[in-house]
């Protein structure tokens, strides 16, 4: 039977270097310095320009009105990828741009964090492209990332059956074969931040710009409202990034009434369920000229999706519909048995919305470009993206800051060219070193489950070991918070008093897979919440 632990361990009592402050000695921090860079918005883009200008040497802050990675940029496909698709729009260079980010990300910067994953994309009679097409595709998608991850190919349904039994193989004439990687988006964005502040950048989510600051015509700083206890208070900086996301232009109205929309949105909804057996695959199936519907393999369940179609509501609104929910089932099987697809399988469903530059056309055919502008009042602007290049796109905003007329902003900033190009997100370590020594250098009367050490090394790298001598130090940290997953109760602790994790929404859908799993029960989130009352002072 799982249990809460009744005390805080000796390492929360006694925070060790790296623990949060309390949110009021961080407002505090905020409230009474000039900051060289505010960042609005701790998604992709917010927290790669944080990241890139704490190494520069800015004075850097960094708010966000709900959690870091809260809304979009925790509800991708959760896939660092060239982007086989955008080679049927010709987007060459962009391809071969995200390979090169791709194979950084897996060799050097996060390979605790991101995974190699075979992709089949099955050929079936009447399918919208022929076996020879996408054979010649996957051929030149693997040669634009220099053959890294082998030659793409096309291989018999017979041998693409025996690798994924819930491959649909009626009417199915070849199965083109080639490689990418996939994360955890909520993990990595969490890890950014963590190496934002690591640079010297101070940070604070669940924080709601409520309006913004001006001097003599120029945007200045903000007003922020703590969304948690009410708190009101200002930060002050010599320039302000808007990095919103969705709400982009609403930050961009507060600078100028009058502004333009600037950006378009297209909702892309996921479906999780459990699987039924083991996949060595993932499926990327062509539905028609344009879209792709994936069948992934993560987190020991079945991601399915996505869905691209205009929206126009509240950013704030958007989810998972039925009517999403039917779309998704019924392009997955296209490719797969319907016995992988049972309803009673769905842990989970989940939309974000993908930012587009405004323009003509349907929303999916749209190149997923980065914008970035000046406003009236001086507020820079930054929209699109995607994890695969969130790197390169911090870059590309420093590399702008860098040739602003008139600003002595970087007159205290190392230029981008001289800062390190591969710099390793905190934990980066080998996850199966990581987990052998989970395993085997334990206390006398401790263990730890090889599906917990798996896991704690995958999402934490080599940070797992604090994790670890947590649950050392009180043996109820180190029972499972459900026996069907592999987290445990150290996890809550951890994330709350090292990763800004403030409610127990940002415990259960963001520094751990529990509601994506189906297993925050409300008995889970009612003992969540009590750890979260318990940070100590």
């Amino acid at each position: 039977m799982n249990t809460i632990p009744q005390s805080v361990p000796s390492l929360g009592a006694h925070p060790a270097a790296g623990a949060n402050p309390r949110r009021a000695e961080t407002r505090d921090v905020l409230a009474r310095a000039t900051y060289d860079l505010l960042v609005i918005g701790g998604g992709i883009l917010g927290t790669s320009v944080a990241w890139h200008a704490a190494q520069s040497g800015l004075r850097v802050a960094m708010v966000d009105a709900g959690d870091f990675a809260g809304a979009t940029s925790s509800a991708s496909s959760k896939l660092v990828h060239g982007g086989l698709r955008y080679l049927q729009t010709g987007s060459v260079k962009l391809v071969a741009e995200n390979h090169h980010e791709r194979r950084v990300l897996a060799k050097d910067v996060a390979p605790h964090l991101v995974n190699p994953l075979t992709f089949y994309l099955p050929v079936y009679k009447g399918g919208p492209h022929g076996a020879a097409k996408l054979g010649a595709g996957v051929f030149a998608y693997s040669a634009l990332s220099a053959f890294g991850d082998g030659v793409g190919r096309v291989i018999s349904p017979a041998r693409a059956a025996a690798d994924n039994p819930g491959l649909r193989t009626d009417d199915l004439k070849a199965v083109a074969v080639y490689g990418d990687h996939q994360m955890n988006d909520s993990r990595v964005a969490v890890m950014t931040v963590r190496a934002a502040v690591a640079s010297g950048a101070v940070v604070l989510n669940h924080a709601e710009v409520t309006g913004l600051r001006f001097t003599r015509g120029r945007v200045t700083g903000a007003e922020l409202r703590d969304r948690l206890d009410g708190t009101e208070f200002g930060v002050d900086a010599r320039l302000v990034l808007n990095a919103t996301g969705p709400w982009v232009d609403h930050l961009r109205r507060m600078e100028d009434a009058g502004a333009d929309p600037s950006i378009r949105l297209s909702k892309g909804a996921h479906v999780v369920l459990r699987r039924k057996a083991p996949w060595r695959a993932a499926m990327a199936t062509p539905i028609d000229k344009y879209r792709i519907t994936f069948a992934l393999p993560w987190e020991d369940q079945l991601l399915l999706g996505t869905t691209d179609e205009s929206f126009e509501g509240d950013p704030a609104e958007v989810s998972a519909t039925e009517a999403d929910i039917a779309q998704i089932l019924d392009e997955a099987a296209v490719s797969v048995r319907d016995e992988h697809l049972s309803r009673d399988l769905i842990t989970y469903a989940f939309a974000g919305l993908r930012v587009l530059p405004g323009g003509p056309g349907g929303v999916e055919s749209a190149k997923r470009e980065t914008v970035v502008t000046e406003g009236r009042g001086g507020m820079l602007s930054v929209a699109g993206g995607k994890w695969t290049t969130y790197r390169h796109i911090g870059r590309t905003v420093m590399n702008r800051l860098a040739r602003l007329p008139g600003r002595t902003l970087t007159d205290d900033m190392q230029p981008v060219s001289l800062l390190p190009r591969r710099v390793p997100l905190p934990g980066v370590a080998n996850p199966n070193a990581v987990a052998h020594r989970l395993l085997v250098d334990r206390e006398p009367g401790t263990r730890i489950d090889p599906l917990t050490a798996r896991h704690l090394a995958t999402h934490y790298g080599a940070l797992s070991f604090d994790i670890a001598r947590l649950a050392t130090e009180d043996p109820a940290l180190g029972e499972r918070i459900h026996p069907d997953g592999p987290e445990i109760w150290a996890q809550v602790v951890y994330a709350r008093d090292h990763e800004w994790a403030a409610t127990a929404e940002d415990v259960l859908r963001r520094r751990t897979t529990l509601t994506v799993r189906g297993l925050d029960t409300p008995e889970v989130r009612s003992r969540v919440e009590d750890l979260l009352g318990q940070r100590p002072a």
